[in-house]
């Protein structure tokens, strides 16, 4: 039987709709896409780049949440409106996250919600 158990973390944006930041059933953790929001003000991060830098910030919050890091990441999606801006996801993306590197899609995507850029789901497994 599996052990349900939904994660939540203020240093993350609070979800803006029918969802949990991240849901951990047994030793996986499901971790809901993150845009580019500011926990505190709820505001979207002006450029690109600080948008990138702010989704991979709130997904480590919430994987600290559910008791990993994003070394325990081990699939991550990524969703741009703007192609153009994977190799600055890839620089980034390289601060946040060390080898071996997560499984991983980059997609492109006609919107986001509030506007944003991009966003970033993923997957992580935990051990006891």
């Amino acid at each position: 039987m599996s052990n349900k158990t939904v994660i939540q973390t203020p240093d993350a944006p609070a979800a803006i709709g029918t969802y949990s930041q991240a849901v951990r059933v047994n030793d996986t953790v499901y971790l809901s896409g993150q845009i580019g929001l500011d926990p505190t003000t709820m505001q979207m991060a002006e450029s690109t780049e600080a948008q990138i830098h702010r989704v991979f910030q709130n997904l480590r919050a919430v994987s600290v949440a559910a008791g990993g890091s994003l070394d325990d990441v081990v699939k991550l999606n990524i969703y741009l409106t703007d192609l153009s801006h994977f190799i600055k996801v890839n620089e980034i993306m390289a601060t946040y996250f060390r080898e071996p590197y997560p499984a991983r899609a980059a997609i492109g995507v006609a919107s986001l919600p509030r506007g944003a850029t991009i966003e970033a789901d993923g997957v992580m497994f935990l051990q006891d």
